[in-house]
C-alpha cells in the first residue's frame, strides 16, 4: 500500500504540471505538443483510477472479514470497468487531434474530437460512478451491519472506531467524485458542445481539472492515509497504557518492599 501511495501523490504531480502546460497562455507548443500532453494526461487517468479501486478494494475486503466471494466480486467489476477505460481511451487517442491557437497574443491548446467521441468518453465516468455508489452501498452496508452487532453483545471500542474511520474518509471522499463526475458530465451540455471555445468555458475546465487533482491526488490518498494514522493512534495509546502499567506495578513492588523492611 505504501508503493500504491507514493504512486499516486507522485503521479499527481506530474499530471498537474502538464495541465499547467495545456493550460497556461503563455506557453508555446505545437499542435503535435499539445496532442501529446492531452493524450498522456487522459491516460494518466486510466492508471491512476485502477490503482484508487484497488484501494477500495483492500478496504472492502478487511471490512468484510477478507470475505472470499467479495473479494471475487469486485475483483470481476474491477476488470471489466479497466478494461472498459482502456478501450475508450485507445478510441479517444485515436480520434483526438490538438492544435496550439493564438487569440489576442495568448497561446491556447485546443483539442478537436471526430465524430462522436465526447459522448463516448463520457461513459467513463458514468461507470466509475456507478462503481463509487456501489463500493459505498456495500461499505455502508456492512459498517451497520457490524455496528448492530456490536451493539446487541456490548462490545465495541477499538472495531466500531475503525469501522467509523473507514465509512467517514470513504463518504468524504465518495462525496468528492461526485461532485468531480456532475462537472465532466456537464461537459456534455449543448452549451459547451456546440460553442466549446469561450472565455467563460476555460475557467470551467480549469476548475474541472483543480477538481481532479484534488479528488484523486489529494483525497484518493488520504484513503490509506486515514487508515494508519487510526493504527499510529492505537499503537501510541497502547504504548501509553503499558508505560502507565509498567510505571503503578513498580510503585506497588517498591511500596511492598519497603513495608517489608
Amino acid at each position: 500500500m505504501t508503493a500504491m501511495y507514493l504512486s499516486v501523490r507522485y503521479l499527481g504531480i506530474i499530471f498537474a504540471f502538464l495541465n499547467i502546460l495545456i493550460n497556461v497562455p503563455t506557453i508555446v507548443l505545437t499542435d503535435a505538443g499539445c496532442w501529446i500532453l492531452y493524450i498522456t494526461a487522459n491516460w494518466m487517468y486510466v492508471v491512476v483510477s485502477p490503482m484508487l479501486r484497488i484501494i477500495m478494494i483492500v478496504r472492502l475486503y478487511a471490512m468484510y472479514q477478507r470475505s472470499r466471494k467479495m473479494l471475487i466480486f469486485l475483483v470481476v467489476i474491477f476488470l471489466a470497468h479497466t478494461i472498459l477505460d482502456v478501450v475508450i481511451s485507445i478510441m479517444t487517442t485515436k480520434y483526438t487531434s490538438g492544435e496550439e491557437l493564438i487569440l489576442s497574443g495568448n497561446y491556447i491548446c485546443a483539442t478537436a474530437y471526430a465524430g462522436n467521441i465526447i459522448p463516448i468518453s463520457s461513459i467513463t465516468w458514468i461507470s466509475a460512478t456507478v462503481w463509487e455508489v456501489l463500493v459505498l452501498f456495500l461499505a455502508v452496508w456492512i459498517s451497520v451491519k457490524h455496528f448492530r452487532e456490536l451493539r446487541q453483545h456490548s462490545t465495541g471500542g477499538v472495531i466500531e472506531d475503525c469501522f467509523t474511520v473507514l465509512l467517514k474518509s470513504h463518504v468524504f471522499y465518495f462525496v468528492s467524485f461526485v461532485v468531480v463526475s456532475c462537472f465532466n458530465l456537464m461537459v456534455l451540455s449543448p452549451a459547451i458542445t456546440v460553442n466549446p471555445d469561450t472565455l467563460g468555458l476555460d475557467f470551467y475546465y480549469g476548475i474541472l481539472q483543480v477538481m481532479m487533482v484534488v479528488q484523486m491526488f489529494v483525497l484518493g490518498p488520504r484513503l490509506i492515509l486515514g487508515v494508519r494514522e487510526f493504527t499510529a493512534k492505537l499503537v501510541t495509546d497502547s504504548d501509553a497504557a503499558t508505560a502507565m502499567t509498567s510505571i503503578a506495578f513498580q510503585e506497588r513492588v517498591h511500596i511492598s518492599t519497603g513495608n517489608g523492611v
